[in-house]
């Protein structure tokens, strides 16, 4: 495993909040909000790094919007340490500033990226499997992606087809090569998936070191590299940042580099995971009360089954008569009363809502 001053992790802290709407909004996405009663999702993955990762080397990429949250959430870290970027680019770009600068303090560094939005209770798995994808990442030419086992045929998530064991001595977690990428694929064929084995979820976790990454970026994204040298030589970081993010082109790190680069490693996960997509996936951790009312809060329900409710308005009291499979969120300001089975489409509700409630 790379040394402690050469180990680096980047946190990605974007996105919206609209798919936890009301309890969230633009400024205070679901990495933002305490949904379990014990600290943020963002509060989480910092503490997990903690004796993996120094504090100091800890990054976290954001927007403008949510820079004031997200300082809040991450006063462990140098304030220097939380970068918003300039413009919406999806993860290509995002990663690519996150690599220029890591590049910038050490160009020989090995680096975790990492979402900020994402559940995992059992840190010492968690760690377990990192030190052994930071290793994987320092001795071989590849890019290593960590995986979850899927434990059912889910169509929202991508697919990484894994391959023959890879040949790096000394990790308790055996990295296999990666033979493909699939994208989000039909019920069918992620049933197939399952059938065969072989395959994981792509969680969007990945580790490399700088020189691998840039390599790789430079044959398959040259404009990313190109952007990564500028920051890496730049007299004036955030300058550099303000006028050459921009004008990157909008596109995933999957299509820009994962699904092209020469070599891809994958570890899978042996910590439990989960990505908290939406209300259905919060439930599943809250209180039950009565026939399965899931609930943050105490409730009083009456022949009342199967709704989720998350009550954030202090001293008030939600009760059930005669209600099934409804989604019912209440907060100082707003109040969403949802069919359970359409909790996907809640984000929906975002262009309808006035400004002052997003």
């Amino acid at each position: 495993m790379p040394t402690p001053e050469n180990t680096y992790a980047l946190i990605l802290a974007g996105g919206s909040g609209t798919r936890f709407w009301p309890l969230s909004r633009d400024a205070k996405p679901k990495q933002l909000i305490d949904l379990f009663g014990d600290g943020t999702l963002l509060e989480h993955a910092i503490r997990r790094l903690e004796g993996l990762v120094p504090l100091e080397n800890i990054l976290i990429l954001t927007n403008e919007k949510q820079a004031a949250g997200v300082r809040a959430n991450a006063p462990m870290l140098p304030p220097g340490n939380v970068f918003a970027e300039p413009a919406k680019r999806d993860t290509a770009p995002a990663v690519a500033l996150g690599i220029g600068l890591v590049a910038a303090r050490n160009p020989e560094a090995v680096m975790l990226v990492i979402p900020a939005d994402q559940l995992i209770r059992d840190t010492d798995a968690y760690q377990e499997v990192m030190r052994d994808a930071l290793s994987a990442a320092e001795q071989s030419d590849g890019l290593v992606t960590i995986g979850i086992q899927p434990t059912w045929p889910c169509p929202s998530y991508g697919y990484i087809e894994r391959g023959d064991s890879a040949n790096i001595a000394g990790l308790q977690h055996a990295p296999h090569e990666v033979k493909r990428f699939r994208e989000k694929p039909s019920p069918e064929v992620a049933e197939e998936f399952l059938r065969q084995g072989g395959f994981t979820w792509n969680a969007g976790m990945f580790v490399w070191s700088l020189p691998t990454v840039i390599g790789q970026l430079a044959k398959h994204a040259p404009e990313l590299a190109t952007f990564i040298g500028e920051l890496k030589n730049s007299p004036d970081l955030l300058a550099t940042v303000a006028e050459k993010f921009p004008l990157l082109p909008a596109r995933s790190i999957d299509y820009a580099l994962m699904e092209n680069a020469d070599r891809v490693l994958n570890i899978e996960a042996t910590f439990d995971w989960d990505d908290v997509g939406s209300w259905i996936s919060v439930a599943k951790y809250l209180k039950v009360y009565g026939t399965e009312n899931h609930a943050n809060d105490e409730i009083t329900e009456l022949d009342s089954q199967n709704n989720i409710i998350f009550n954030a308005r202090p001293g008030s009291r939600i009760a059930l008569l005669g209600v099934d499979d409804l989604i019912i969120v209440q907060t100082e300001d707003s109040l969403l009363v949802a069919n359970r089975h359409q909790a996907d489409a809640i984000k929906n509700l975002s262009p309808l809502l006035p400004k002052e409630l997003l």
